[in-house]
């Protein structure tokens, strides 16, 4: 198990070199100086070398990148001070280190993801074991067709629809809002509860399905007929060999969503207006703040690489045979 985990890492680290690799260069290749985004309107050659030498822009484009790197790890000394590790540079805009202000905006980043996630597994695989338990049914029928029509639903059409019905119309539900979960617990539940469901409501949908089928399939199973012939009841072998054997197609699929659930958190704080990281990048992007993006960038990446790790260990722990392999 070790082994497997230290190779999926290891290639988590190779790719994420990469993409750092080429996020940087890109910015590099634009044609425009990155020293006259942060200077202003109002640059004069003579502030334009006092900005290229402060944020060592002077230098070759391959040892700044060596430096941006080293950075990362050891920290980095700039003409404007000191950036302590992880250091990814220091904003155009706000000439705050970089780490700082993402590491600000990210506890709402996680908490929607997180929050999203344990929604649409449990809403979705729940609904998705009882359409398939119930196979044939009214029950079965309405799930089935139910997911079929979220699908279809995206965050920036849904998201008005459930403010304007659940909180401006009839005042069920406070407009959503980020309050930290160690300041109130049930504040922080409820201020991200209609962010959570409006961004589930895709995945939920596919994992309906999803689980459905798997489940009927595993339901057909040599095992499992061979469980119910020793008499076994349904409940138990439903749960004790249909259900861990539906899971393994599901969270290989889980590995590949996780990416696109952290880009519809992005997409989800646009939408109700929070500061996270979403809506960093997009500012960052608006306002030609190249360190500050590629800082997200990198971010981001790290944290969606992370979590394929996480889901490849458990993939693992469901089936043993991807450890042997």
């Amino acid at each position: 198990m070790l082994q497997f985990l230290l190779r999926r890492t290891f290639g988590a680290v190779l790719i994420l070199v990469l993409i750092s690799a080429i996020t940087f260069f890109m910015f590099f290749a634009i044609p425009q100086d990155p020293a006259l985004l942060a200077c202003g309107k109002n640059c004069t050659p003579d502030a334009l070398e006092v900005i290229h030498k402060n944020l060592g822009l002077d230098q070759p484009v391959p040892v700044q990148y060596w430096n941006y790197m080293v950075g990362i790890f050891a920290g980095r000394d700039f003409a404007i001070g000191h950036c302590a590790a992880p250091c990814f540079g220091i904003s155009f805009d706000s000439q705050q280190p970089v780490w700082d202000t993402i590491i600000d905006r990210f506890p709402l980043t996680l908490s929607l993801s997180l929050g999203g996630l344990l929604v649409f597994l449990f809403v979705g695989l729940g609904a998705g074991m009882i359409a398939a338990w119930k196979r044939g049914t009214a029950v079965d029928k309405i799930f089935s067709g139910g997911s079929l029509v979220l699908t279809s639903m995206q965050i920036y059409f849904l998201g008005p629809v459930v403010l304007g019905i659940f909180v401006y119309s009839t005042g069920w539900l406070d407009k959503p809002k980020y309050v930290p979960f160690s300041e109130s617990i049930g504040g922080w539940f409820m201020g991200l509860l209609i962010p959570w469901i409006v961004m589930s409501v895709i995945f939920t949908a596919n994992y309906t399905r999803m689980s459905r089928s798997t489940m009927i399939e595993q339901l057909q199973e040599e095992h499992v007929r061979a469980a119910r012939a020793k008499g076994m009841s349904s409940r138990f072998v439903f749960f004790r060999y249909a259900w861990r054997g539906s899971l393994i197609p599901i969270v290989t699929i889980l590995g590949i969503d996780l990416g696109a659930l952290f880009g519809g958190a992005m997409v989800t704080e646009l939408t109700f207006g929070l500061a996270g990281i979403g809506r960093l990048a997009r500012d960052s992007v608006l306002d030609k703040d190249l360190p500050l993006t590629m800082g997200v960038l990198i971010f981001s990446a790290a944290f969606i690489l992370l979590f394929n790790v996480i889901v490849d260990a458990m993939y693992a722990v469901i089936d043993p045979r991807v450890r042997l392999a």
